[in-house]
This record gives C-alpha cells, structure tokens and sequence, in this order.
C-alpha cells in the first residue's frame, strides 16, 4: 500500500483536480449556453483546483528529474562535479522550498482565521485550496531527499550519476 502511494499520490491528487476542473468548467458552460444559468462558484473553483495541479504536480516533475535543469553543461563536467551540482541542487530545492512552505502557512493561517470563503459559495472555505501550497512544497522536500539518497548511493558505488529526466516505460 505505501509503494502504491509512494509511485502515484501526485498521478493521481493531480488527476482527480483536472477531472473535477474539466467536469466543473463543461457542466457550467454547456448550462450558460443551452439554459442561460451558472454556478456563481463555477469560475472560482476551477481556478483553485489549478493551485493543487501545479504544486503537486511541481512535486511530481523532481521525483521524475524533470524539473528545471542545465543537463547540456553538466554531461560535460567531470563524475565530481555533476554530483556536485547535483548535490547544489537538491540545497537550493530544499532551501527554496522551506521557504515558500513558511510564507504559505501564514497566507493559510490568515486565510483560515479570517473565515475567508470562495467566492461565490457560502460554506467552501478558500484555506482549503491554500493548502495546496505548503502539502505541494512538502512532497517536493520529501522527493528532492530520496532523489538525494539516491544520488549519494550512486556516487558511493561509482554509478553513473542520473543527468536526464526519468522515462518509465509503461507496457
């Protein structure tokens, strides 16, 4: 059961907000069009749902090394400086990402305490989608580590250190 999250909690966090986004956005413009109403929510929701996609999905491009990087520079590099950079890496993501995880909690606390709501619904509180920043930031800590672990192991055994992004070959 923990592999199973492990390998698929941001395929499928990500893939339940673009479902409920698209069903969310069809329904309401499909209602404008044929029947002259709409959800008041219909426009806001989506656009939160989005805040969930692009962290966790940001979580998801460092567990697949796809995340923004200089691959050209440092194929060039000798074995010990692209674990360097590599090393580089995972500080700076890691630093960076303590950071926005301490700026995201007071936006959600202020949030929270003021009983901020999504506009154009009564009871659906905007924290909600807030907290997609902090959980976000969160899994991309926790995925810049393993690929830290790894990268150290590989170093350790004389592994030719992981440079591309990760292609799974599905069958």
């Amino acid at each position: 059961m923990l592999k199973w999250f492990d390998e698929n909690i941001e395929k499928s966090i990500i893939l339940v907000c673009y479902v409920v986004m698209t069903a969310i956005i069809f329904v309401e413009v499909i209602r404008r069009f044929a029947f002259g109403l709409q959800a008041p929510w219909s426009s806001t929701i989506p656009i939160y749902l989005f805040l969930w996609v692009t962290w966790i999905g940001c979580a998801y491009n460092c567990k697949q090394r796809s995340h923004l990087r200089f691959d050209e520079f440092r194929m060039r590099l000798p074995r010990k400086g692209q674990f360097f950079c590599l090393m580089l890496d995972h500080v700076i993501w890691i630093g960076f990402s303590i950071l926005i995880i301490n700026f995201a909690i007071d936006q959600v606390n202020i949030a929270r305490d003021n009983f901020a709501i999504v506009q154009g619904t009564d009871d659906v509180l905007q924290w909600w989608f807030y907290m997609a920043t902090p959980i976000g930031f969160s899994l991309v800590i926790y995925r810049v580590l393993r690929n830290l672990m790894e990268d150290v192991q590989r170093f350790r055994n004389g592994e030719p250190m992981l440079l591309k992004a990760i292609k799974k070959i599905v069958d």
